[in-house]
């Protein structure tokens, strides 16, 4: 199995999953506090919901949600061959689900696409006791080539909750 992955920020929730529910014929997947996806089986595609009141109708990022974590490792080295520089999270909890992923870099128009298995299904939206945090992977993206930066297993800022970071997450 192979899909394509669509993270969307939507401003509500509930008339997003009422829409996208009629839209694809399909109730969600899965559905946690301000989070909603949907696994369609045609089109191949996994619908993601973020809410973000007040600041819905964006892209979150892209993704391609593979079979296991051989098809993540044959698309990174893939990639890798291409010239696409990657960045790596194993075992990462995102988006109520345990892992194992990696994040493209340089597309040129600054999208964020990762290429991703779903290991587990997880009670939080980041990590245990939701420790992890995107804006780490972010900054990674987002840093220079060779500057080293903190996964996004580290710890989370003071002060941050995860209403806050939840709109800005992946899949």
């Amino acid at each position: 199995m192979s899909r394509v992955q669509l993270a969307l920020r939507v401003a509500d929730l509930q008339a997003a999953v009422d829409f996208y529910q009629r839209l694809f014929d399909a109730p969600p997947a899965k559905r946690r506090p301000g989070y909603a996806n949907f696994a369609i089986d045609q089109p191949p595609l996994k619908l993601v919901l973020l809410e973000n009141p007040g600041q819905g109708g964006t892209l979150n990022h892209l993704g391609v949600e593979v079979a296991d974590a051989d098809a993540v490792d044959a698309e990174q080295a893939r990639l890798a061959q291409a010239g696409l520089a990657a960045v790596d999270e194993r075992d990462t909890t995102c988006c109520y689900a345990r892992q194992d992923k990696f994040w493209v870099t340089g597309s040129p128009g600054g999208e964020r696409w990762e290429i991703y298995t779903v290991l587990a299904d997880s009670a939080t939206f980041w990590g245990q006791d939701d420790e992890q945090r995107w804006d780490a992977v972010q900054a990674e993206l987002d840093a220079p080539a060779g500057q080293p930066t903190q996964c996004c297993g580290g710890p989370q800022v003071s002060g941050q909750d995860e209403a806050a970071s939840s709109g800005v997450c992946c899949g």
